[in-house]
């Protein structure tokens, strides 16, 4: 038996794992999935939402070690929690999740690379402090092999995005140097290039890195599959 946590990515909250969570407990794991400062049900007010205080988030629900599952941009605060707390991460799975560079923000990954679909649906907020993505696009750009309903769903759910966490530098440290990491591409990817996401995970073992044939949205598209991945991804040594 396992313990899983799941981090959702931006906009998103514990919501979007709605449909994973079910097959990891018929498995016999435990799961759960959070909602990160100024997400879904927090009321963090956004001007106080930091990357750091995403990490704390995560390092204060894990009880037991944990395989934590970092969605999209959330592969930044997971890693900073495994410096945080490195003796409480079993495991970083980054699913289609941008993986830091040293000394660089997550938005200056989105900028480094020079196809970025994302773009175009970014609407900021008129104080910069957040941005949302534009409801036309959502099917496109996340949901658009997901079952009906999805982008309802997802559109009575989503909030604002604040932009200080991905403005924010990481300085990779030891605890996130020593931690097991697995990369999981979505093939299908119209928010992060595919082309991108084997950039990123380029230097991971070999063994650990597998793919996903679905769009940025697999706990909607192919919820079943995701959760077997991530279950092969516990027993793997």
């Amino acid at each position: 038996m396992a313990e899983f946590l799941l981090i959702h990515g931006s906009c998103h909250g514990a919501w979007c794992w709605r449909d994973v969570l079910p097959f990891l407990h018929a498995a016999g794991h435990g799961a759960r999935a959070i909602d990160l400062p100024g997400h879904g049900a927090d009321d963090t007010p956004l001007d106080e939402v930091t990357l750091d205080g995403y990490a704390r988030a995560i390092v204060g629900a894990i009880t037991t070690p944990a395989i934590v599952v970092g969605h999209s941009m959330a592969g930044f605060p997971i890693s900073l929690a495994a410096d945080l707390a490195p003796d409480a991460i079993a495991k970083l799975v980054f699913l289609c999740a941008y993986v830091p560079a040293n000394g660089q923000s997550l938005a200056d990954m989105r900028r480094a690379w020079p196809d970025q679909p994302l773009l175009p649906a970014i609407r900021m907020a008129e104080d910069k402090q957040s941005f949302s993505f534009a409801p036309e696009m959502l099917a496109d750009r996340f949901y658009h092999d997901c079952p009906p309903g999805t982008v309802e769903y997802a559109r009575a759910h989503l909030t604002p995005q604040p932009v200080a966490p991905q403005a924010t530098p990481l300085a990779l440290g030891p605890g996130y140097a020593a931690a097991e990491k697995h990369y999981i591409r979505c093939l299908e990817d119209r928010a992060i290039p595919p082309a991108y996401q084997v950039r990123m995970s380029a230097d991971f073992p070999h063994g650990r890195v597998s793919t996903l044939t679905t769009s940025h949205s697999p706990f909607f598209a192919a919820p079943e599959a995701l959760a077997a991945r991530l279950i092969e991804i516990m027993g793997q040594p």
